[in-house]
Formats: C-alpha cells, sequence, structure tokens
C-alpha cells in the first residue's frame, strides 16, 4: 500500500509542533517538494516564510491554515 501526499507544491500550511520540536520555528511554511514516505509518514520539503530557512518535515507537523 502506498501513501498518498495530503499536500501539494505550493501549499502554505502551519506547523504544528511535537513536544520534542522546540528548536523548529512557529509559523508558516511553503511546500517547495514532495519527499519520499518514512516510517508511514510523508514527507516534505519545506521553507519558512518568517527566517527562509528550508527544512523536511513530516506530514504530521503540518496543517492547512485556518481560514
Amino acid at each position: 500500500m502506498s501513501l498518498a501526499h495530503k499536500f501539494g507544491i505550493g501549499d502554505r500550511l502551519d506547523f504544528v509542533p511535537g513536544r520534542l520540536d522546540v528548536n523548529i520555528p512557529r509559523g508558516v511554511y511553503t511546500v517547495l517538494r514532495l519527499m519520499p514516505v518514512e516510517a508511514r509518514d510523508c514527507q516534505y520539503r519545506v521553507k519558512s516564510a518568517l527566517d527562509g530557512h528550508e527544512r523536511i518535515m513530516r506530514e504530521s507537523q503540518l496543517e492547512r491554515r485556518a481560514l
């Protein structure tokens, strides 16, 4: 069974921090690239709107922005 990515390139998403994510800036991230699935969680290359840094995040760390 193959997992499908829930988000697409260009989507602007909110970072949902876990208890171990203390060094990752909160805020909005833009999806730059879809990455391979790891440990049954899709991954994304994202860029922070706050500091401009790129990171790889798991789908479970991201959610659609509230309108």
